[in-house]
């Protein structure tokens, strides 16, 4: 039986060094990590290196469950493809693991806990956006499509297609341009 670590922080200027060391302390054979967001799996190339490695028997390890996903229909789905594989996941904090009727059910409970808190989150921010707004501190980011050169160009006849491949944005950027004329 082998146990292959996976470290994931969300942004490149936050630091894996905490869960690589937790992670190697914990026996594991490899640890591969990624600087990626956990919303989804997309472009999350390492763990998908790691589930099409691992072979009956293995553990995939993470030291929290949302270090492996935010949403719990993707850490259920992947503890799916580790069971059809034969092999488990294993968290250390709290510590469990799936190979156990009690670290299934734990899974799913932990896995919507994580779910909620980035709902949780992302409401927060939002509360804090709106606050800023209204006190005149928050001015979004600069927008860095050219509005001016867009109206100028559609106005002269242009289609939105032709505007959106020329500038190479998308056609939506183009309308919303033009919505905020």
């Amino acid at each position: 039986m082998a146990r292959y670590g996976y470290a994931r922080v969300s942004t490149h200027d936050q630091d894996l060094e905490t869960q690589m060391t937790r992670l190697s302390a914990a026996g594991c054979d490899l640890v591969r990590s990624e600087k990626v967001s956990g919303k989804s799996r997309e472009r999350r190339d390492e763990l998908a290196t790691l589930i099409d490695f691992i072979r009956p028997g293995d553990e995939l390890v993470v030291v929290k469950l949302d270090r492996l996903g935010r949403s719990t229909r993707d850490v259920l789905n992947l503890v799916h493809e580790l069971d059809a594989k034969g092999a488990a996941l294993r968290v250390l904090e709290p510590e469990f693991t799936t190979g156990t009727d009690t670290g299934r059910i734990l899974v799913t409970v932990l896995g919507m806990v994580a779910e909620m808190e980035r709902t949780f989150i992302a409401d927060r921010q939002r509360a804090g956006i709106e606050k800023a707004k209204k006190a005149g501190v928050y001015k979004g980011r600069e927008a860095k499509m050219p509005v001016g050169t867009i109206r100028a160009r559609h106005d002269a006849g242009e289609s939105p297609t032709k505007i959106a491949a020329d500038l190479k944005i998308s056609r939506m950027s183009v309308y919303r341009a033009l919505k905020s004329a």
